[in-house]
C-alpha cells in the first residue's frame, strides 16, 4: 500500500494546485455531491485531542472519488517542541472495491488545505483591492496562511501579532524574506489590524483575542484557529455585525464556538449563518454585499477537503 509522507506531500501539493482543488471541494459539498459526519473528537490529557473525520466524495468533479477518513491527533503545545500541532494520516479507500488505496500524512495536508481554503474564502469574499493581510498568531497556520493569501491578492503589506514578542518579530522577519513583502510584528492585536483589509486569526486562544470594534470597515476576516466548540478566538462584536459564511453550515452549528457562544447569549440565531462558502462559490449566495461591510468565514476544516488534496497524491494516471 503506497504511503505519501509529509515531504512529498509538500513537494507535489503546492497551493497553485490546492487551491482550484479545495475551491471544487467546497462547491461540491455545497451542491450535496459529497457526505461527511461531523467530526468525533475524543479529549485526552493535558488539553489534548484525538479526531476521526469519515467522508466520501461522490459526485461532481470528483465523480467515482474515493471514500476515507483523516485521523488526527491535535497537540497545541508542541509548538514549543518545534512539532507540528496537527499530526495524523488520511486514509482513502478505493469506491468500487473497497480496497484501501492509500495513506497520506495528514498533518502536512493539513496545514496546506486549510490555509488554501481561506484563499478560496478571501478571493470570494474580500474586496478586489484588498491588499494589507494582518495575522494573528505566527505558528504553521500563519505561515501556510501568509503563502495562501498571496496567491490572491497582490499584497503590499503584512502585520503580524502574537503573545510572545519576540517569536512575532522573528516569524516577521522569515516571512519578509520569503516573500520580499514589507512584514511588521505589532505590540497588539489591534495595531495589527486596524486598517487591515485581510484579517486571519489562527492561534490556539480558549478566549477572544480579537474585537470587533477593531476591524475597520470592508474587511474580511478569515476565522480559523478554534476547530470545536469552546475555545473562541473573535468575540460576540465581530461575529454579530459581520456577513457570517461557513465551510460547512450544520458543522458550524454543532461546532463553531465564535457563532455558538453569540447564540447561547442570545444575540444571534441559526440564520445568521448565511450561506455556505460553496453556495457563494456556485452562485447559489451572495457573499459580499457593499464594500463597507465586514465579511467573515468560519473555517472548521472538513473531510471533504482533506479526501479530495490527497486524491491525486495516490491516483494513477
Amino acid at each position: 500500500m503506497p504511503i505519501v509522507d509529509g515531504h512529498a506531500v509538500a513537494d507535489s501539493l503546492d497551493y497553485d494546485t490546492c487551491i482550484p482543488i479545495v475551491r471544487q471541494a467546497m462547491t461540491a459539498l455545497s451542491k450535496g455531491e459529497t457526505q461527511q459526519l461531523p467530526r468525533g473528537v475524543l479529549p485526552l490529557d493535558h488539553g489534548h485531542m484525538f479526531g476521526v473525520m469519515p467522508g466520501a466524495l461522490n459526485g461532481g468533479p470528483f465523480g467515482g472519488g474515493p471514500f476515507g477518513a483523516k485521523l488526527v491527533a491535535v497537540f497545541p503545545d508542541n509548538f514549543d517542541k518545534g512539532l507540528p500541532s496537527h499530526q495524523g494520516v488520511i486514509v482513502l479507500f478505493d469506491r468500487d472495491s473497497g480496497r484501501p488505496v492509500g495513506v497520506v500524512d495528514g498533518g502536512e495536508v493539513t496545514a496546506i488545505r486549510t490555509a488554501a481554503a481561506s484563499a478560496v474564502a478571501t478571493d470570494a469574499l474580500a474586496r478586489p483591492e484588498a491588499k494589507t493581510l494582518a495575522l494573528l498568531g505566527y505558528g504553521e497556520q500563519a505561515l501556510t496562511h501568509a503563502r495562501a493569501i498571496t496567491r490572491v491578492r497582490r499584497l503590499s503589506r503584512i502585520t503580524v501579532w502574537g503573545r510572545a514578542p519576540g517569536r512575532a518579530a522573528a516569524f516577521a522577519a522569515r516571512l519578509a524574506e520569503e516573500l520580499g513583502l514589507s512584514v511588521r510584528a505589532t505590540a497588539s492585536a489591534q495595531e495589527a489590524v486596524v486598517d487591515a483589509d485581510i484579517v486571519c486569526t489562527v492561534t490556539a486562544a480558549k478566549e477572544p483575542i480579537l474585537n470587533g470594534a477593531w476591524v475597520a470597515p470592508g474587511a474580511h476576516v478569515n476565522v480559523v484557529g478554534s476547530s470545536i466548540a469552546g475555545p473562541a478566538e473573535v468575540d460576540h462584536d465581530l461575529v454579530i455585525r459581520s456577513r457570517f459564511i461557513a465551510d460547512c453550515r450544520e458543522h458550524v452549528l454543532r461546532q463553531g464556538a465564535e457563532f455558538l457562544r453569540a447564540k447561547a447569549a442570545g444575540l444571534i440565531g441559526d440564520a445568521h449563518v448565511v450561506a455556505e462558502i460553496g453556495e457563494v462559490l456556485a452562485g447559489h449566495a451572495e457573499g459580499r454585499q457593499s464594500a463597507e461591510q465586514v465579511t467573515l468565514y468560519k473555517s472548521l476544516g472538513h473531510v471533504v477537503q482533506d479526501l479530495a488534496a490527497a486524491w491525486p497524491l495516490l491516483k494513477k494516471d
